[in-house]
């Protein structure tokens, strides 16, 4: 909208808002006079109802009192003492302006009905005490005589007087109702007068400014149909340059991942080749120091413990001699050590579950660390490949748990089924938070054994996840699919 149109809306908008806000003050104000005069009317009914109920009581004690004291009896039971309570605390709060029953009753009363009390007052004292006497016990038949006479006198004019005050509650409630009705009718006339106003202020501007933006509307119709169509045919020419951007956009993701294909294939080849050389290359190297060092250094051992029994001319030769026996013994167990992590000739004669448990066994002597093997039963061998690679998967965790880690307790467990075959390394370590860059003077880890270890488990065809903590511990698991040989 221009801004003569959001005026027009705005003005439009106070006058209806400030036209129904009258008309819902007036609609709630008439309910609100309604309720309380329904609530007063209820008031002034009871009021009436116990003003009438005076008179009866006075003149049902009245009549107990002749009786008793004539001797006559009567099938009223109703307690004297009990009448003669109710009528006088009926009296006093009428007279006070409160009702005490089922609930609290407002006496509403006018200065007339105030001076009309003033005079009952000494009528309803008199018959009151006469009453009183007339019940007690210790009064004289002579005295209840008297005070029946008393009460004979005052009763016309109590009965007149309480007429009188009846007749004027309800002649001041009548008077309330015929003021509510007035207010009724200047209220339904403030609201058709609202009305009007209304409409012809609001309606009638809102049905002319309407019928403005239809025509408006009507003859910008047209227009816009043109405007539609150039824009269909810009749309179709738009939508086929679209097809040939998507299309050639997946040419481009086909390409791309073809080329990413033929990557990853190119890197798992050079892996697996680089892999491949490397064990070759261990077990040439294994072989030469087992073969060739390892029996001249054997050869060298039995040499030396032959010169034992030959006498040395002083003690510190002896014992240079002994330190050199266990040098060489210590160069010849180093050297095993070296060739057996090179390339374990159990791993080949036993299989991979004897192994794992033998490189447990050996870790835990030489580190101090304690390192569980659980294995399954399976007799049934693995590919060679597959067993050389989860060996050195489960070396590289082990080592990273020693060096990196600092863990206690280290745990290898292997399963092996003809459906699939996992491999889990867990430690209880200091972990390592996988998403948190490393910081300053912290330690590196060895990111890149790790992905020797995902590259080991790719190229097996296998999943390799890393779960780790701060303070946790880390979980190596390997999962392959069937690899029985």
């Amino acid at each position: 909208m221009n801004q003569l149109d959001q005026q027009v809306a705005q003005r439009l908008t106070r006058f209806y808002i400030l036209a129904l806000t009258v008309i819902a003050v007036l609609s709630i104000t008439g309910l609100l006079f309604i309720r309380r005069t329904l609530s007063d009317h209820n008031n002034d009914g009871r009021v009436v109802n116990v003003a009438g109920r005076q008179r009866m009581l006075s003149q049902r004690l009245t009549k107990l009192a002749l009786l008793r004291i004539s001797g006559i009896p009567t099938s009223d039971t109703a307690s004297f003492a009990a009448l003669l309570n109710t009528w006088g605390q009926s009296h006093r709060q009428l007279k006070r302006g409160s009702l005490h029953m089922e609930k609290t009753y407002l006496v509403r009363k006018s200065k007339q009905i105030d001076r009309m009390f003033t005079t009952i007052e000494p009528f309803f004292q008199s018959m009151y005490g006469s009453l009183a006497r007339i019940n007690a016990a210790s009064t004289t038949p002579d005295q209840k005589k008297a005070a029946l006479k008393t009460v004979l006198q005052n009763e016309p004019f109590f009965l007149e007087q309480m007429n009188a005050i009846v007749f004027q509650f309800d002649k001041e409630s009548f008077e309330r109702v015929k003021s509510l009705e007035q207010i009724e009718w200047i209220l339904s006339v403030a609201t058709l007068v609202t009305l009007l106003i209304e409409a012809l202020l609001i309606f009638r501007p809102v049905v002319t400014h309407t019928k403005n933006v239809i025509r408006k509307l009507t003859e910008s119709d047209e227009a816009l149909r043109v405007v539609n169509g150039n824009l269909a045919v810009a749309n179709a020419d738009l939508a086929m340059t679209n097809q040939q951007l998507i299309e050639t956009q997946h040419e481009l993701v086909r390409a791309t991942e073809e080329k990413y294909r033929l990557q990853i294939a190119e890197d798992t080849v050079r892996s697996a080749g680089l892999l491949e050389g490397q064990e070759e290359e261990r077990r040439r190297f294994a072989r030469e120091l087992h073969d060739g060092i390892g029996q001249m250094l054997t050869g060298l051992k039995l040499q030396a413990e032959k010169l034992k029994v030959v006498p040395f001319p002083e003690p510190k030769h002896r014992q240079r001699f002994e330190e050199l026996c266990e040098q060489i013994y210590d160069v010849i167990q180093s050297t095993r050590q070296t060739s057996h992590n090179l390339m374990p000739s159990v791993l080949g004669d036993f299989g991979l579950g004897a192994a794992l448990q033998f490189l447990a066994e050996q870790t835990t002597r030489s580190s101090g660390i304690e390192v569980i093997f659980e294995g399954s039963d399976d007799e049934n061998r693995l590919n060679p490949a597959v067993e050389i690679g989860l060996y050195r998967i489960a070396q590289e965790a082990l080592n990273n748990a020693i060096k990196h880690a600092e863990a206690q307790r280290i745990r290898i467990s292997w399963h092996h089924s003809d459906s699939k075959t996992a491999l889990l390394i867990e430690d209880n370590g200091k972990g390592f938070s996988l998403k948190s860059p490393p910081q300053e003077n912290r330690p590196i880890r060895a990111t890149h054994g790790l992905e020797n270890m995902r590259t080991r488990a790719r190229l097996l065809n296998g999943e390799l996840t890393i779960s780790s903590k701060p303070k946790k511990g880390t979980k190596v698991t390997v999962q392959l699919p069937d690899t029985t040989s």
